[in-house]
Formats: C-alpha cells, structure tokens, sequence
C-alpha cells in the first residue's frame, strides 16, 4: 500500500541517499522477519499467540496479543483509509471518502472468512497482476537523470535521519507478520525461511528500484514535494508507439490488486490473533464483528495531512515496539 509515498519518505530521511536509506529499511525487516521466523520454525504447530504463552508467561503473552489485535486492527484500518484518499484524489473524485473506504473494508471482511489455503491460493493468483509493476520502473528510466543521485550517502547526511527513515520504510512490511500465522498451516514448515527470503528480495527489490527510478527522474528536492511520487511517475512514463498515452491508470489498477491482497493480510492478522487470544476454534465470527470498529479507525484522521502524521507515528511506534517483542521472545 505503502508504494505511492515509499520515494517521499526515503527523500525526506536522506536526500540523494534515499535508496540507501530504502536498503537499510529492508534489511531491517529482513532480520526482524528472520527472528519471527525461526520462532515460527521453532514451534511450527503454534501461532506466535500460542508459543509466546511458553515463553514469556501466559499474562504477559496475553497483553502482548492484545497490543498486537489492535495494532493490526488500526494498521488495516489507516491502510483502508490511505487507499481510499487516493483513489477519491485520482479516480473517482465525486465519491466520498466513506464509501471508498467501507467498500474495501467490506471486500476484505467477507474475503477473510476463507480458510488460511484459499488465504494464500489468493495470493498466489494475484501474484502476476502485481509484477507489472517492474514495467514502470523500467520505462521511466530513460527520463532519468543519474546525476540527481549523487553523493550516494546524500548531502551532509545525519545517522539519526538515516534510522528514522529505515524504521519508516521496514513499516512497509509490517504485514509479512503473517507468516507467524502461516506457517502452522505449512506442510513443510521447514522451507518458510527460504520463502521469507524469496518474498522480502523481490517485495525489497521492487521498492528499491522504484526509490531509484523516482530520485533519477525528479531529484530528491522535487520528490519530497510530491504525496504520491510513485504516481506522478506513473503519469509521466509513456509506452513506446500510441498504445497508451500515459501509465497511470494501468498502474492503478495494478496497485488496487496490490491494496486488496495488503489489507487482506492484516485483517487476517487481525483476525487470527484475536481468535488465538481468546481461544476459540473459528475466526470467522470476528470477519464482521471487527468491521464497524475498524472503519470507526479508519475515520477518525480529519484530511490526508492528518492521517499521514497518524500513520508516522504508528508505523516507527509498531517497528520498535514488535522489533522488541521479538528480540525480548528470542532471547527467552
């Protein structure tokens, strides 16, 4: 979901360095995602609810479930909120906001009943819908000046910037957090650090051209005044011959199958979670019961500007505090 704003938030952390800010930002989640997943490995019959509970104690386990319930919950709620701002800003302009937002909410809740094999056959299908994404990234270099990515480590860059920036890109992937709850399901449970590492390459591997490609095309300057840069680079990328005169609407509808499959992963979250907290056996019976407390999330920020102060804090709040749940349940 992230995608649209990933080049601003790397420009604002580090100027020219912001793809070495994104790549600091991947390998953050990349470790954090390998310490979840050796856990997963550790214990691959249990969700991370279950085995935190051996852990660390079943009151402490149970308070760290509920943190993460609603986290998710507010997560999902403001991922919701984003996609339908920008779809109102861009499509369908006519359209209030509370319409977009509960439409998808409400795609997403029916769509979370499902059992977690028709979760990730989801996910499998949608897979190459997704990819052509790469086509962008790769018709726009040819608009690209590299000089606007020197110096590589940015102008008189400060360390401090350059982590903040990092803990905002590794927020990016705060719905990998799943996996805590695929791999009980896994036939071979084994191979999920194989798969996490498959899927944070090519999900970091995306992200880090397209910080690239929008740095060399607009310079960092003009990339932190944008909201959406990845748009306005769709908008200025054109197809050779008159197949299409620009990318933009091709690429939004490759980004909405992106959003769907993104929010489908932390309602799901959301859901497991909540089910293994309170142990119960089916998750379905919170699908609906959720939906009106998450769009209630989804509403409280009063404009963009509002929501996307909202969503800084609770993306560095989120990498700090599940990175240190994370490391406190390994060192256990």
């Amino acid at each position: 979901m992230g995608v649209l704003a990933l080049s601003r938030l790397a420009a604002e952390a580090g100027g020219s360095g912001a793809p070495l800010v994104t790549l600091l930002g991947v390998l953050v989640s990349t470790g954090g995602l390998r310490i979840l997943t050796k856990l997963g490995t550790r214990f691959p019959r249990e969700s991370i609810v279950g085995y935190s509970t051996r852990l660390i104690g079943p009151w402490c386990a149970a308070v760290i479930s509920g943190v993460m319930v609603l986290f998710f919950a507010a997560l999902t709620a403001l991922t919701a909120r984003e996609f339908a701002e920008v779809v109102v800003t861009s499509v369908l302009t006519r359209t209030p906001v509370e319409v977009t937002t509960l439409t998808m909410l409400l795609l997403t809740a029916l769509s979370s009943r499902a059992n977690m094999t028709s979760f990730a056959y989801a996910h499998l299908f949608y897979l190459p819908f997704v990819m052509p994404g790469l086509l962008i990234v790769v018709l726009s270099t040819k608009n690209g000046d590299y000089l606007n990515l020197l110096p590589l480590i940015g102008n008189a860059p400060q360390v401090g910037s350059f982590v903040v920036g990092a803990l905002a890109i590794s927020a990016l992937f705060q719905g990998a957090f799943i996996m805590a709850f695929v791999i009980p399901a896994m036939r071979q449970p084994e191979k999920a650090m194989r798969s996490v590492l498959w899927g944070i390459g090519v999900a970091g591997g995306l992200y880090l051209l397209i910080v690239l490609a929008t740095v060399a095309v607009f310079g960092a300057e003009a990339t932190r005044e944008f909201l959406w840069p990845t748009l306005e680079l769709a908008r200025m990328t054109l197809l050779p011959g008159e197949v299409l005169e620009r990318l933009d609407a091709a690429f939004l509808v490759v980004w909405v199958t992106a959003v769907f499959t993104t929010l489908y992963s932390t309602y799901n979250l959301t859901l497991r979670a909540a089910r293994d907290l309170f142990r119960m056996e089916d998750h379905r019976p919170f699908a609906l019961f959720l939906l009106p407390y998450i769009m209630l999330m989804a509403m409280l920020p009063t404009d963009v500007v509002h929501l996307y102060l909202v969503m800084r804090r609770r993306s560095r709040t989120g990498t700090i505090g599940l990175g240190a749940a994370r490391g406190r349940t390994d060192d256990e």
